[in-house]
């Protein structure tokens, strides 16, 4: 089995081989991106996890009381006749 350390000792060393301006130019490009993605994101109307979980249950619970109200209305529509319109117009 090869030595983890083995692996590490090499990456520094090809890294160490890397000029400064080079590994300079990649730290600036992490930041630009990183500052360029989080605008991007802050323009976005996104919401949390937390937040969308919340949302989720507050429609799952309106969800069953708009199923209830409409079983209600259901039963209650059963219930009573409906009046029977008459064929007579009115002048």
């Amino acid at each position: 089995m090869i030595d983890p350390k083995f692996f590490e000792d090499i990456a520094k060393k090809l890294s160490d081989a890397v000029p400064k301006p080079v590994r300079d130019l990649e730290k600036d490009l992490h930041k630009k991106f990183h500052a360029i993605l989080q605008a991007a994101f802050g323009k976005l109307d996104l919401v949390t996890r937390e937040e969308f979980d919340a949302q989720v249950k507050v429609l799952a619970r309106t969800r069953k009381k708009v199923d209830a109200l409409a079983k209600t209305v259901e039963a209650a529509g059963e219930k009573k006749p409906r009046p029977k319109k008459s064929s007579k117009k009115k002048d």
